[in-house]
């Protein structure tokens, strides 16, 4: 989702710096539009990085017996490919 959003915004910043020559006297609508493409970019970036980020989880069990105690630890990764995906 936050990759379109980022791609949307530097869209619309294009066209509003590039194609619209509108001249209104309170508003500087080229520099809204570099406002949008900058803001694009960044949120391009910041989708790119959540999905290529390594989400893992960790569950540790601890189970006590007579005869002492007995840890288990189990990691998960959801990354897809990490299996070959």
């Amino acid at each position: 989702m936050s990759i379109g959003g980022g791609i949307a915004l530097f869209v619309i910043g294009a066209i509003l710096a590039f194609a619209v020559n509108v001249d209104v006297q309170w508003v500087n609508l080229d520099l809204i539009g570099y406002i949008l493409m900058g803001a694009g970019v960044l949120v391009f970036l910041i989708g790119i990085v959540l999905v290529a980020r390594r989400r893992r989880s960790d569950t540790v069990t601890r189970t006590t017996t007579d005869g002492g105690e007995r840890v288990t630890r189990r990691s998960t990764s959801t990354r897809d490919d990490v299996e070959g995906v």
